[in-house]
């Protein structure tokens, strides 16, 4: 009963009093609600909090263009005047859900995925698809070097003989490591009953879940997910726009973004004044609405300045304002043009976009056109608060430090190509893995943590970081480690 009398509360907390003829929440929605406010109410209450819960997609599409956070320009008529709710996304195009279930008497399905999405944000959910994110599973599980370097941190160690034995680690394991950023393939492997307070019901079994990792392959075919950003049941745009939503997975050591951005004086403006900030206004005002960048004003938000003049555009292709690919790979490089990266083969075969001493496979990768492009769009968002000499002489630093590093990194490549000739470790010729003596892991860790870290500064204004933390102290530590290991196995 008082679970009952608290989901009755929850209902009357609509912004329109108790739910009836003039409520925006469809009867469909609220036949879930009045199971679930009770059962799930940490679920209901966040979505009340939802602008899908206040606002129909039809009194969306009557706002000022640059105002929408829809971009189709029609919606399917049986959802335009009503608030998008449960039934609204979760029993919506049922036909390609394979993960769909009968559960009271509608067909029911767990995962809301990008296409679902689509319906009023199309746009969105097709610039997603050109984000190396939304092959970020693809890119991992795809690709045998990074799948080897996967087995050997995921792996479990034994001693064997005096010697290590990896054993392959199972689907929970890489689920609750790398695929909890990179994505889990989420599958529909049959039903069964559980007792709930609604007495017995049939409920899916799924694989890969739960999961809301980036590249995500999801039950009707599509890849990634909206919720590892604007994560549910509000679905909030603050939260996409804070640089903690980011910091899931880009904290590091390998991808130390947001700890180089708590370093950087934008990360101090960011910490004194964010509580004055506006992160729901559309379009997002410079100078106004926020003072100082977040990863979401760099890479995404439409921005406009004091009157109103577009700076720039919405964009859900993240890497589109980008011109170098930083992270994640041996040697930075221009962007590639897919992104689904598993296609790649450099001359000696290998799936990476550069050769092992670092010239780009340059068929894959954007051109300079294409870059000059993309640097000027991120060079207009800086020009909103700094001037033209400040702005020039910052991307040349982060020119300077992209040559440097990859240098650094081509010096330890050397050393362990040494390593492998002198016999001194088992490379790729011996069909051996790259990851598994310590010369070769810590030449991982010069391109996988310090070559990153240094980079990942010099490009976002968080020097000191780059330096000593764990950037150019360590890659010239490594270089001289790894030759004395050499020396000390002769």
């Amino acid at each position: 009963m008082k679970k009952l009398l608290f989901g009755f509360t929850l209902i009357l907390g609509f912004s329109g009093g108790a739910l009836g003829a003039d409520s925006l929440v469809s009867e469909d929605s609220e036949t879930c609600i009045e199971c679930h406010a009770s059962l799930h109410p940490g679920i209901v209450k966040d979505w009340l909090k939802s602008a899908h819960a206040k606002v129909s997609p039809a009194q969306a599409l009557n706002k000022p263009k640059l105002e929408r956070r829809i971009s189709v320009e029609k919606v399917p008529e049986h959802l335009a005047n009503k608030a998008i709710g449960c039934a609204e996304c979760h029993t919506m195009n049922e036909g390609t859900h394979q993960d769909s279930f009968e559960h009271n008497d509608y067909q029911v399905h767990t995962v809301v995925t990008p296409n679902d999405c689509a319906v009023c944000h199309e746009a969105e959910a097709r610039q997603y698809q050109k984000n190396l994110m939304s092959k970020a599973r693809t890119i991992l599980l795809e690709n045998p070097v990074y799948m080897d370097l996967m087995t050997q941190i995921n792996g479990t160690h034994r001693l064997e003989d005096k010697e290590i034995i990896v054993i392959p680690p199972n689907a929970d394991t890489n689920a609750d490591a790398c695929l909890y950023c990179h994505g889990t393939k989420v599958e529909m492997e049959g039903l069964k009953t559980v007792d709930s307070d609604m007495g017995e019901m049939e409920v899916p079994i799924l694989s890969g879940w739960p999961n809301q990792g980036v590249g995500r392959l999801n039950p009707d075919g599509t890849t990634g997910s909206c919720s590892a950003c604007h994560v549910r049941h509000q679905y909030s745009i603050e939260m996409a726009r804070r640089p903690y939503t980011c910091s899931e997975c880009h904290k590091g050591p390998d991808v130390p973004a947001y700890a180089v951005y708590q370093v950087s004086k934008h990360g101090n403006i960011h910490s004194t004044h964010n509580k004055e900030w506006d992160f729901r206004a559309v379009p997002w005002k410079v100078g106004k609405d926020f003072t100082a960048p977040t990863c979401g004003a760099c890479h995404v938000s439409l921005l406009v300045g004091e009157d109103g003049e577009i700076v720039a555009e919405r964009t859900h292709q993240m890497n589109n304002r980008s011109t170098w690919r930083l992270f994640g790979v041996p040697y930075a490089h221009p962007h590639p043009k897919s992104s689904d990266t598993s296609t790649i083969r450099n001359k000696a075969g290998l799936p990476l976009p550069t050769e092992l001493t670092g010239e780009p496979v340059s068929q894959f990768l954007i051109d300079a056109k294409e870059q000059q492009q993309r640097r000027d769009a991120m060079k207009t968002i800086c020009l909103s608060c700094h001037g033209n000499g400040w702005v020039d002489g910052h991307f040349e630093r982060l020119e300077n430090t992209i040559a440097t590093t990859n240098e650094m990194t081509l010096t330890s490549t050397k050393i362990l190509i040494t390593a492998w000739d002198k016999g001194v470790a088992k490379g790729l010729e011996h069909h051996d893995s790259i990851f598994n003596d310590v010369i070769e892991k810590k030449w991982t860790e010069q391109w996988l943590f310090y070559a990153n870290s240094a980079r990942l500064a010099s490009a976002m204004a968080g020097a000191d970081y780059g330096v000593f933390a764990n950037g150019r102290w360590y890659l010239s530590k490594n270089i001289q480690e790894m030759l004395d290991y050499i020396h000390m196995r002769e």
